[in-house]
């Protein structure tokens, strides 16, 4: 074993002892189940998803801990009520990640990145045939722009999907035109149906060109409250707010803002 990773298995370890020694010698861990860390662990995962659209290493390393604890801490509780331990989790993805990679621990072969998505996919389903279908597996809870992604990538790995990236434009074509017709039709309830479309088959754009629509929004959203932010900031130099201005003035700061 090389000295990193001695030292890596020697941190791991003290991190175990101090959560042993937590839960017994501190009332607040103590109480902990897993249904009161749920909420923690759900604001831990956006911090850390901030942290990286910020690209601040600093703050992705700490945050990373802070997932680690959480993991360490419900394995913890587990193995108390005698369910698991930690070290069940470690072999159970450890193993997993040797069955879905056969192209690096057995002999099949692929081309490309897609091929082992594919792969994976196809290797999930047999292992959890118990399932009902290739979508049974997304949770219900996702975000829905993440959850469309997440259907049309297991959708793509039995075989549903567009042969060629130009089909997908047309089918955003299509929904285009339809949104606008029920908007024409005054047909509200019908118009969002449709709206909701043609976000899914951007979406489905996104997926083929190999970009995830999550951090393509995100670095949109980031933009927009910068150059805002600019602009209030420039509002206030004249002595005045946004909300006192002409949109042709407001305009005119937008742009300066993206300078």
């Amino acid at each position: 074993m090389s000295d990193n990773r001695e030292r890596q298995c020697r941190e791991f370890a003290r991190l175990l002892d101090i959560m042993d020694r937590l839960r017994v010698e501190c009332p607040w861990d103590r109480k902990q189940t897993w249904d009161s860390l749920r909420s923690n662990t759900i604001e831990e995962c956006f911090e850390l998803c901030d942290a990286i659209a910020a690209q601040n290493k600093g703050n992705i390393c700490e945050e990373l801990g802070d997932m680690l604890l959480h993991i360490v801490f419900y394995s913890k509780i587990a193995s108390e009520e005698g369910a698991f331990d930690i070290e069940d989790v470690a072999r159970k993805v450890s193993d997993k990640l040797v069955y879905r990679h056969p192209h690096v621990f057995g002999d099949v072969s692929v081309s490309d990145a897609d091929d082992v998505s594919k792969n994976w996919e196809q290797l999930k389903q047999k292992e959890k045939n118990h399932r009902k279908g290739a979508l049974s597996g997304v949770p219900k809870g996702l975000p829905s722009l993440i959850k469309a992604f997440r259907m049309q990538q297991k959708a793509a790995g039995v075989g549903f999907d567009w042969n060629d990236k130009q089909e997908v434009w047309g089918k955003v074509k299509e929904e285009i035109a339809e949104f606008e017709a029920e908007l024409q039709k005054e047909n509200s309830e019908t118009a969002v149906d449709e709206f909701g479309d043609i976000l899914f088959s951007l979406i489905n754009v996104a997926r083929k060109y190999g970009i995830d629509p999550e951090n393509a929004l995100e670095r949109t959203n980031r933009k927009f409250m910068t150059r805002f932010e600019k602009m209030e900031n420039m509002a206030e130099e004249k002595s005045t707010s946004l909300s006192d201005m002409t949109l042709e003035q407001m305009e005119a700061l937008w742009q300066k803002s993206k300078m």
